[in-house]
């Protein structure tokens, strides 16, 4: 451990005199300090306590996690999953999804709607290790009939009941999801999109937008969101897209970034283009959120889980602040937690994820199959939950 302390990391504790774990000598990822220091991190209850260079925090007393060799980061945030296991054709175990892969918080994106959410809340939410949080489909039936969930038009949607569910469920409702593509709408065209909006305004919410292929062309759909509202599968390489048929980017992608609509990876099993995400990046529209989209399709490949969604975006050249970033502070800013998830602060939840690049010679393959190779292949070690450490696999020697 290294001895001192050096001057850009200072000692923060809500109470100093009791810790119940403290995780030693990582390489601790700060996401809002952008930084990536030797550290420690230490926790009372279900809560962080300290964070300090390492060296510096006393463990007398506390369970102790020798982190030497590992990233230790604020608890990873999937913003996109589909976890409503064995009700919907895609849905995967909430922890598989989450704790089991180093991810402490997961978001079901519209498996769910109205008709079915006291369902899943009591099998999904309730029963999982893992924090889950939901993206309530706009549509009735979510994903639990199939993937056309909006060609009914009106009919598919009940505004009284989802008016009311995000009224009595704020703790786990964070939003809404809509599926914006032909194959979902039928001729239902924008319509939908506008009630989704008008719902969640009315409670402060934000939507989540899906993508894909047109109609409706990808400018009207961005024309109809505001501050706050999120773009999924935005780099996507089917036609339209962020790019139109040209060489820069829609003007409809520019205002809306000015006018906060934050733009989601949402890998997926045909969501994410190395190609398009590259361009995107050189034209200097970056991705606030990073997710996976992760469903029963996808778990085996191209997706797997988050960390190997995160080794995609450095493989591309962002930097490791800003991934982590990208899956923790920005996400818990999006679900209106900012300060509470995804963040090392003391007092904030008491989640982390321990990860280690395992950087071996590999190539990682985006949703059209084409490879790029790895510089940095992050993987999950351990979760920490809560406060309670829950091993996934031994680190490398």
């Amino acid at each position: 451990m290294l001895p001192g302390r050096p001057p850009s990391m200072a000692v923060q504790a809500s109470d100093p005199n009791r810790f119940d774990l403290v995780i030693l000598g990582g390489q601790v990822v700060d996401p809002e300090r952008g930084t990536v220091e030797p550290g420690d991190v230490a926790l009372a209850g279900d809560r962080i306590a300290a964070v300090g260079p390492a060296g510096t925090l006393d463990p007398a007393g506390a369970e102790v996690y020798d982190a030497a060799g590992l990233l230790v980061t604020p608890g990873l945030i999937d913003l996109h999953t589909h976890i409503y296991d064995g009700a919907t054709g895609l849905g995967v175990p909430a922890d598989l999804a989450g704790v089991r892969q180093g991810v402490t918080t997961v978001v079901d994106a519209g498996s769910c709607g109205s008709d079915h959410w006291p369902h899943f809340a009591s099998s999904v939410v309730a029963p999982a290790a893992t924090r889950v949080l939901s993206w309530l489909n706009i549509s009735r039936h979510g994903l639990v009939h199939g993937t056309k969930e909006l060609v009914g038009g009106a009919a598919d949607i009940d505004v009284k009941a989802t008016d009311r569910i995000l009224a009595d469920n704020p703790a786990v409702v964070r939003g809404l999801k809509i599926r914006m593509s032909r194959s979902v709408l039928g001729d239902s065209g924008l319509a939908p999109l506008r009630t989704a909006r008008e719902i969640a305004a009315a409670h402060a919410l934000p939507v989540m937008v899906h993508v894909g292929n047109a109609p409706p062309d990808f400018g009207d759909v961005l024309d109809l969101l505001g501050p706050g509202d999120v773009v999924t599968h935005a780099f996507h390489g089917k036609p339209g897209g962020l790019f139109g048929d040209g060489a820069e980017p829609l003007p409809q992608v520019r205002a809306a970034l000015e006018r906060g609509v934050r733009f989601d990876v949402g890998h997926g099993s045909a969501s994410f283009a190395f190609d398009t995400a590259e361009r995107a990046l050189a034209a200097g529209i970056r991705p606030y959120t990073i997710s996976t989209d992760l469903h029963a399709r996808n778990m085996n490949g191209p997706v797997r889980d988050l960390c190997h969604t995160l080794s995609k975006l450095l493989a591309l050249g962002m930097s490791l602040p800003e991934v982590i970033r990208c899956t923790t502070a920005h996400p818990a800013e999006v679900l209106g937690r900012a300060g509470e998830l995804g963040s090392l602060r003391p007092g904030a939840a008491g989640d982390l994820s321990l990860l280690e690049d395992r950087g071996a010679p590999d190539r990682l393959t985006d949703s059209q199959g084409v490879t790029r190779p790895a510089g940095t292949r992050l993987a999950p070690v351990a979760t920490v939950r809560a406060g309670r450490p829950m091993p996934i696999r031994k680190a490398t020697a």
